[in-house]
C-alpha cells in the first residue's frame, strides 16, 4: 500500500509541476498588459488549452495532497 502511494505522489508531483509551468502569467506587470490587450483585439489567445491546464493542476494538486496525507497516515 505504501509503495501504491508513493509512486502516485510521484506521478501527481510531476504532472503537477508540468501543468504549472505549461500555464500562461495572469499578468505580466505592464508588458502583459499591452500584449493582453492585443491579444484581446485579435482573439489569438488559446482559451481551451488554459482551462485545460487548470483543471489537470486542481485535480494533481487534490491527489498529491491526498496522497502526502495518507503516506503520514500509514507512518
Amino acid at each position: 500500500m505504501k509503495t501504491f502511494l508513493m509512486i502516485i505522489q510521484l506521478i501527481s508531483s510531476v504532472v503537477l509541476i508540468g501543468s504549472v509551468l505549461l500555464q500562461s502569467g495572469k499578468s505580466a506587470g505592464l508588458s502583459g498588459s499591452i500584449a493582453g490587450g492585443a491579444e484581446q483585439m485579435m482573439g489569438t489567445k488559446g482559451r481551451g488549452l488554459d482551462a485545460l491546464l487548470s483543471k489537470v493542476t486542481s485535480v494533481c494538486a487534490i491527489l498529491f495532497i491526498a496522497g502526502a496525507l495518507a503516506l503520514v497516515a500509514i507512518q
